[in-house]
């Protein structure tokens, strides 16, 4: 499920930039990380073989000072590599693209412009905007995705960023997920009433699918 017809481990890096308000994950967010890239090169070494991908999540796991240096070792083993990321370290996804280093990217679109600070709690929407520029111009194998909450977004936004993605000539799936209710969230959210017309939504170039 985390890596497209690939068999692969997750791992959770601690700390985040952005405090999204439907954020399921406050122990990762606020807490600490517990493993040492030592152990964490240990335990992919065992799985050498076994595992197709490593895919890197969080928090927001390119905001670690050592990512890139771990995310080296771990090609040389021979995984692929994913990464999920929020878009807010453009600096940092180029350099991992420069040097081929990511095979998938799975980029988080909050919301649009208009709605992204409040969403998020930051103030970091032109680096995501550069952070997709980057990733359209490398050509790797990637997705868009989209956290819907109906207190936070409308049918209009997400007509709006599907559009906005049209602009950047993006074409193919734009994958929309619900937002889980009854789960602890950083913000003490309604009950999403989770409905969405995908058919009217998709256009001729981007098809939106829904993940439960």
């Amino acid at each position: 499920m985390d890596y497209p017809h690939k068999s692969a481990c997750i791992l959770w890096f601690a700390g985040c930039n952005m405090r999204c308000l439907y954020c399921y994950n406050p122990e990762i967010v606020l807490g600490k990380g517990s493993l040492s890239f030592e152990e964490i090169l240990s335990f992919l070494h065992s799985r050498k073989n076994l595992l197709d991908a490593v895919v890197f999540s969080g928090g927001e796991c390119v905001l670690h000072k050592n990512i890139i240096p771990l995310i080296t070792e771990v090609k040389k083993m021979g995984f692929l590599v994913k990464i999920d990321t929020n878009g807010s370290s453009p600096n940092v996804i180029q350099k991992l693209l420069n040097l081929n280093e990511i095979d998938y990217i799975a980029l988080d679109y909050k919301g649009p412009k208009s709605k992204f600070q409040s969403i998020t709690q930051s103030d970091l929407y032109d680096s995501f905007e550069k952070t997709l520029d980057f990733i359209l111009k490398a050509k790797i194998s990637f997705e868009v995705r989209t956290t819907y909450h109906s207190d936070l977004l409308m049918e209009e936004d997400l007509r709006e960023m599907v559009s906005f993605l049209e602009s950047k000539n993006y074409v193919g799936n734009y994958y929309i997920q619900y937002f889980k209710n009854n789960v602890e969230t950083l913000s003490r959210l309604d009950r999403s009433n989770n409905r969405i017309d995908c058919e009217k939504l998709s256009t001729p170039t981007i098809k939106i699918i829904l993940r439960a």
